[in-house]
């Protein structure tokens, strides 16, 4: 799906996987050795996550249901764990960096099908 913030009419990623389950968000990224430049990971109920096992930083962006910003965890690194985030229910994983100039708290973010001229990539 693409990931768009409405607030700075921005495109965050074109090509973000989606991860529903209790098994697709256990395990995430795990299974990656990278993320590229334009995807992203929408976890979702998520008010918190762990980087056990991951080979690459991420930033971490935590959203209320409205999709609006609450917390952005830049460069989160493997063998860590985030904070909870009170009123959180999802968070976008993007790779490193990513959310700089992109994504700030308070920011209300928009999802859409597919990425530009694409449908949805998976991860």
């Amino acid at each position: 799906m693409r990931v768009f913030n409405a607030t700075r009419k921005l495109q965050v990623s074109a090509f973000a996987g989606r991860a529903d389950t209790f098994s697709t968000r256990l395990f995430g990224l795990i299974p990656r050795r990278f993320l590229g430049e334009d995807e992203g990971l929408w976890l979702e109920p998520c008010a918190m996550i762990h980087m056990c096992f991951m080979r690459f930083p991420i930033d971490a962006v935590f959203l209320d249901k409205d999709l609006k910003v609450l917390r952005v965890i830049d460069g989160l690194r493997p063998w860590r764990v985030s904070p909870w985030v009170f009123g959180a229910r999802g968070v976008l994983e993007l790779p490193a960096g990513r959310c700089r100039g992109r994504v700030e708290e308070g920011d209300v973010l928009e999802f859409g099908e597919g990425g530009p001229g694409g449908p949805e990539a998976p991860l």
